[in-house]
């Protein structure tokens, strides 16, 4: 499982942060950035919904 970020889209609202902080984080320049770490299959729920949540759909989930 990836998760792909689409930078030219993304705001830097911070949806995904406060939704799953060990995988997303807005950097200074207020984009997203994804955090060193292993994407667990007991996180898919909380990816889904990062991605389903993104104001500018910015997040992808892949596999």
């Amino acid at each position: 499982m990836r998760i792909h970020t689409d930078i030219d889209r993304c705001t830097g609202h911070g949806i995904c942060e406060s939704i799953l902080p060990s995988v997303f984080e807005v950097g200074d320049d207020g984009l997203v950035h994804l955090l060193d770490g292993e994407l667990t299959e007991t996180m898919r729920a909380a990816l889904e919904s990062a991605v389903v949540e993104c104001p500018s759909q910015a997040l992808r989930l892949e596999g």
